[in-house]
């Protein structure tokens, strides 16, 4: 009689390992660059908002941001477009585009870094030799002048990937100035490439304003990553309102300007007016004075007509 197996004399399937990121199944992922560009550099899945990055053959998931993280983001942003809407210097690298960068580094087995990060902000100046604009262009093939990224503190090891590994990368591929944006201040710092390859601190000068040498011009005070205040708060505000709506301030100027000469010229009247009032009460003094002479010469005259002797 043949034996009938119960399940649990039936082998058992081998369960799959959980992924790293459950909203992002690719993390970690090997792959090559061809088929990271082919499947991978924009959404995979329809259904599922995840965007991946690649750093040597490997996919990594970008975290997702939390409300304070895109609040800053987009506050700073702003500050960027005011500052390149009065001096187009530099165009932007956002909304998820690729920045392909290929540098020497000892440390990896193959003597190089190759990347496609998607930066939360890259500025390119406009003699960068590396062309971006085209309206054909999907990715930047080349070095920023300036990357910002917001930093994605969810695990330790995102605070890693943000503060270590890609600071050192971007400043192996020659990234002159690197900001990270933290709302908790944590970790936030601004960064100015150094001839030896590596990072130094901006440090902020009066009143903890931090100014950018790729950006001449472009500065903002620490305390206001906090405060948010609106542009036409800013506009008026000496630190930025050579770049932040400058209209708005030469029209204020104009009219405190104005506003000045009016009262210039009303105090001028006024002066004018008591002066000619001072002037009118001299001439009416004088003619009482007149007056009164002419009474007291009167009466002289009449004294003397009495005490003349008759003939």
């Amino acid at each position: 009689m043949q034996s009938i197996k119960t399940p649990r004399d039936l082998p058992q399937k081998r369960k799959a390992p959980p992924p790293r990121n459950r909203r992002a199944p690719d993390d970690g992922r090997r792959v090559t660059k061809e088929e990271y560009w082919a499947k991978w550099y924009e959404s995979p899945y329809p259904d599922m908002d995840v965007s991946y990055e690649w750093n040597n053959g490997i996919l990594e998931a970008k975290p997702l941001p939390n409300h304070p993280q895109i609040t800053l983001y987009r506050w700073f942003n702003q500050l960027l477009h005011c500052y390149v809407q009065v001096n187009p210097i530099a165009k932007f690298i956002d909304l998820e585009t690729g920045v392909s960068m290929t540098v020497l580094d000892a440390g990896e087995p193959s003597g190089k870094w190759e990347v496609v990060y998607k930066p939360d902000i890259g500025v390119v100046l406009n003699d960068n030799p590396a062309p971006w604009g085209a309206e054909e262009l999907r990715a930047f093939e080349g070095v920023c002048d300036i990357i910002v990224e917001a930093v994605s503190d969810s695990t330790l090891a995102e605070v890693r990937r943000d503060t270590v590994e890609k600071m050192r990368g971007y400043a192996l591929a020659g990234v002159q100035e690197y900001y990270i944006l933290d709302p908790k201040d944590r970790y936030m710092g601004f960064y100015r490439l150094t001839a030896g390859r590596r990072y130094a601190e901006i440090r902020p000068g009066a009143e903890g304003v931090i100014a950018s040498e790729v950006l001449p011009g472009f500065q903002f005070r620490w305390s206001d990553l906090h405060k948010l205040p609106d542009l036409e708060e800013l506009a008026l505000d000496e630190v930025y309102a050579a770049y932040v709506i400058p209209s708005l301030q030469n029209a204020v100027n104009r009219a405190e300007g104005e506003a000045a000469s009016r009262r210039q010229a009303e105090e001028r009247a006024e002066r004018a007016e008591e002066r000619a009032e001072a002037a009118a009460v001299a001439r009416r003094q004088a003619e009482e004075r007149a007056e009164r002479a002419e009474e007291e010469l009167q009466a002289l005259r009449a004294e003397l007509a009495r005490q003349r002797p008759r003939r």
